[in-house]
């Protein structure tokens, strides 16, 4: 496809927002990777939850599975891994044509762990060892608790994807962690080339302000925000520290636009990807999204260094009431609960399979 062909060009990864196991089974994957310029791919448990509901392409898998004892987190952490590990072999050559930088695939620690910063280093340790791919990123939310965890991750060689970043400041502080686990690890003597990216998410903003805001300011606060942040991405790169850290061997930790699919139905359903298109980032996006860019989403020239006029769009957004450092914080609880819900709903529903699916064969 010569529009995401267009965005590759521009020095950005395209990553796939979804898994499911038929896009696995019938090559649509495949065409992603071969054809469009996919080369990566990130879920979360929403999208586990309306694979594994939405199809009966697990059921087979999951009483296999609860017959052998499997149960609840262990069962479903199985399922994942059964199709991530598929997708990482998909990417792998891409993993090693670009010496690691790319062809990542992602799996989140379980969101019950929120708030438990040892249960999720531990989680995260788990899911590392038991995926056995060297592609597979394990995603820790950039959450108070959850900025020690990344820490910690990284000293023990975990490749992370921090995940529900909201703000400039909460993405530096997932950026200190990784460079504070990446400095322990040359200090005890460790290669120091642990892989990382960090998640901005940026279409919930808009979402969040729709009916709060004039409609001049309509569906621009996350693109101000992400412009914002792109400036202390670049000021990072930049710096002396983390320059020191690339010459013993480190590559640095990467910006990941999420949530890049609109919400607004009002607005250009490539609204996001055209206005983040921008070198030395990745942009994963939902398949409907992914598709809309590939017949007619036309990508600019990159983002501004300096972040254009980001700023004096915030200040217009205080103006009109919009307090962001607190919505920040108010949309990565959101966002934490809402994958809380989802895994409940996951689970339950594996339950509830499993239940339906041993008294069928029982019959």
């Amino acid at each position: 496809m010569d529009r995401t062909r267009q965005l590759h060009d521009l020095g950005q990864s395209i990553w796939l927002d979804n898994i499911t196991r038929t896009i696995l089974d019938d090559g649509t994957l495949r065409d992603y990777i071969e054809n469009w310029s996919v080369t990566g791919l990130t879920s979360n448990p929403t999208i586990f939850d309306e694979a594994i509901g939405g199809t009966n392409a697990y059921d087979a898998d999951i009483l296999a599975k609860a017959e052998a004892g499997k149960s609840g987190e262990d069962l479903f952490l199985e399922l994942a891994l059964d199709d991530l590990r598929r997708a990482a072999d998909l990417f792998r050559p891409c993993h090693e044509g670009t010496a690691h930088v790319d062809g990542w695939v992602s799996m989140e620690v379980s969101p019950l762990l929120a708030a438990d910063t040892q249960g999720t280093i531990a989680a995260a340790k788990k899911i590392h060892a038991q995926a056995d791919r060297p592609n597979l990123f394990v995603k820790i939310p950039g959450t108070p608790e959850g900025v020690p965890a990344i820490e910690e991750a990284i000293f023990a060689g975990v490749p992370i994807n921090v995940t529900l970043l909201f703000s400039r400041e909460q993405y530096l502080a997932s950026a200190e962690a990784w460079m504070r686990g990446i400095e322990r690890r040359i200090e005890a003597g460790l290669h120091p080339d642990v892989a990382s990216v960090a998640s901005l998410f940026v279409s919930r903003w808009d979402k969040a302000v729709a009916d709060k805001v004039p409609g001049e300011l309509k569906n621009k606060l996350g693109i101000a925000i992400g412009q914002r942040t792109y400036v202390a991405y670049r000021e990072l790169l930049a710096s002396p520290r983390l320059k020191a850290l690339v010459a013993r061997g480190a590559k640095p930790q990467r910006l990941l636009w999420a949530s890049t699919g609109t919400k607004d139905p009002k607005a250009s359903d490539t609204l996001y990807v055209e206005a983040f298109a921008t070198p030395d980032t990745i942009d994963t996006m939902p398949e409907k999204t992914l598709k809309a860019f590939a017949d007619h989403g036309v990508a600019g020239s990159g983002m501004a260094a300096d972040g254009g006029d980001c700023e004096a769009v915030l200040r217009r957004f205080a103006d009109a009431g919009i307090d962001v450092d607190a919505l920040a914080t108010q949309l990565q609880v959101e966002g934490a609960q809402s994958f809380v819900k989802s895994w409940r709903e996951l689970l339950g529903r594996i339950e509830d399979k499993t239940r339906t699916l041993a008294n069928a064969g029982g019959a």
